[in-house]
């Protein structure tokens, strides 16, 4: 494949946009600040390198297609998986990761692991993609393929950095439980509850720390910060706590916003500098462009780029798909190896998954 396409729908939109770059793989960017006075799809990697290169996705074709009202998807066989073997692996990272905040080096890291699902035929990620925007209205739902990074597909809570003009959006997000509650007028009541009813101090405290870390990185760039208090934060069948930032900064500065912002406390850890080397040299995985970012920019004058969240990656027959969690000092294995199955199974409700 030559070409480079991107189909994305933003939260709560009826309609998704196909765009395509028609003329070769896709713009490499040298640097986040690159950014400044593009047009086109971003897609970033954890860790901009050689192997995993920032890409834009230019608009030579752009289509907008309505979403149907009904996208049903047959189950999908999928071979066993060994979840014995995932398990040790896991553990063996998180007790590398926990000694090293026990020993007082970080504040807060955020250990990432990747599994793989094998499926008996092809999958195709087109209709993935539609059965995904069906299931998640509130969430960034994007299937990229480019030849430089292969075939992604996200559905993700986390805003990077949005807005147009002179007027932006950011989050703070962190926390982590399961919901189950279907019915919008609960779901609702969990909203409108304090944050100290609903959340324990281990989640409380992570949120805190990505909330004061955005709060610094705007602070040096604009006087002009509106925040609103925490609150729950309700994606699919996962809850997490958010606090809004909106904030006035010309345009042409967004490029070094996103230098400073990304990677956030969210999916790397404090300090900063420090956890991103540990991780880069201790986590078992490669993240590739798992806790990147991705979206359009300057797309009819606006830019919404999100977090790369709740993703797999899709090569024939396998998915092979992501998820961390922020780890602190009273971090327990299970509950950390639990929540990173729970937001991997955002992507395995999609695939519609019967073992064989």
């Amino acid at each position: 494949m030559n070409n480079s396409i991107v189909m994305y729908r933003l939260p709560h939109e009826k309609h998704y946009t196909i765009m395509r770059q028609c003329d070769g793989g896709a713009e490499i960017l040298p640097s986040y600040t690159a950014l400044n006075g593009k047009t086109g799809f971003v897609f970033s990697p954890f860790m901009i390198s050689g192997k995993h290169p920032l890409l834009l996705i230019r608009p030579d074709e752009i289509k907008i297609c309505r979403i149907s009202d009904s996208e049903e998807l047959d189950s999908l066989a999928f071979f066993g998986r060994d979840v014995d073997n995932e398990h040790r692996q896991y553990e063996a990272d998180f007790n590398k990761f926990h000694s090293r905040l026990n020993r007082g080096e970080f504040r807060k890291i955020v250990l990432a692991r990747n599994c793989e699902e094998t499926a008996c035929e092809k999958i195709l990620p087109e209709q993935i993609f539609k059965r995904v925007c069906h299931m998640y209205p509130n969430e960034f739902v994007a299937l990229i393929s480019t030849p430089y990074s292969g075939t992604w597909l996200m559905a993700t809570p986390e805003i990077l950095v949005e807005g147009s003009g002179e007027e932006w959006h950011t989050v703070a997000l962190a926390g982590t439980k399961r919901i189950n509650i279907e019915d919008e007028s609960e779901v609702s009541k969990i909203r409108s509850q304090e944050v100290s009813d609903v959340w324990d101090d281990k989640n409380i405290h992570e949120q805190q720390y990505v909330a004061h870390y955005i709060r610094k990185c705007l602070c040096g760039f604009t006087k002009d910060i509106n925040e609103i208090k925490p609150q729950t934060l309700v994606a699919g069948r996962l809850m997490h706590i958010v606090t809004h930032f909106s904030f006035k900064l010309k345009s042409d500065r967004i490029g070094r916003l996103v230098e400073a912002l990304h990677p956030t406390p969210a999916v790397c850890g404090l300090p900063k500098e420090n956890a991103y080397k540990f991780i880069l040299d201790n986590e078992s995985g490669d993240r590739e462009y798992y806790s990147g970012f991705s979206g359009p920019v300057d797309h009819d004058g606006a830019t919404h780029l999100f977090v790369t969240l709740r993703c797999m990656q899709i090569e024939g027959k396998c998915c092979r798909l992501y998820a961390g969690g922020g780890l602190l000092s009273e971090s327990t294995l299970e509950t950390e190896w639990l929540e990173t199955e729970a937001k991997m199974d955002t992507m395995r409700r999609c695939l519609a998954i019967k073992r064989i």
